[in-house]
C-alpha cells in the first residue's frame, strides 16, 4: 500500500486495532534503567511533539505498521513537550541530535540506530530485535 493510500485510506481495516504497550518515559532516572535493560532487550524511545502535525501523522502510521510483541522491544513514548528536560538528556547522555518525531533503538546501552520524521517508519526494527 502507498503511502497515500496509508494516510487517506478511511477503511477500518487496519493491520493493528490494539493499542501499543508505551511505557510513558518522563524522568531522568528511567534513561539509566533503559540503558541497564537494552543489554538484554533493545530498546526503543519513540520522542513525540504534541503540538505538531507531522509528528502525530507519524505516530499514528508508526502505531498501524508496528507488529512486534511486548517481548521483543521495549516501547518508551516520550511528549517532549511535557518532559523537554529529559528529551535534552536524551541528546546528551545517547550522543543523538534533538529531532521530533524521533525512534532511538538502544542495545548494550547505545544508540544503535536513530530516525526522524518520515524515515521513522521505513526503518527495519526487525533487524535490532
Amino acid at each position: 500500500m502507498g503511502l497515500f493510500n496509508k494516510l487517506f485510506n478511511s477503511s477500518s481495516s487496519s493491520k493493528n486495532t490494539n493499542e501499543l504497550p508505551w511505557i510513558t518515559l518522563s524522568t531522568m532516572s528511567q534513561l539509566d534503567e533503559i540503558k541497564e535493560i537494552s543489554k538484554t532487550k533493545p530498546q526503543l524511545i519513540f520522542k513525540h511533539s504534541t503540538r505538531c502535525g507531522i509528528s502525530r501523522m507519524v505516530k499514528k502510521q508508526f502505531e498501524n505498521d508496528y507488529d512486534f510483541s511486548e517481548n521483543t522491544f521495549d516501547l518508551y513514548y516520550l511528549d517532549l513537550i511535557s518532559y523537554r528536560d529529559v528529551s535534552n538528556q536524551i541528546a546528551q547522555q545517547f550522543q543523538v541530535i534533538h529531532e521530533s518525531p524521533q525512534l532511538l533503538v538502544i542495545k548494550n546501552g547505545v544508540v544503535v540506530a536513530h530516525h526522524s520524521h518520515g524515515d521513522i517508519n521505513t526503518v527495519d526494527l526487525a533487524a535490532f530485535a
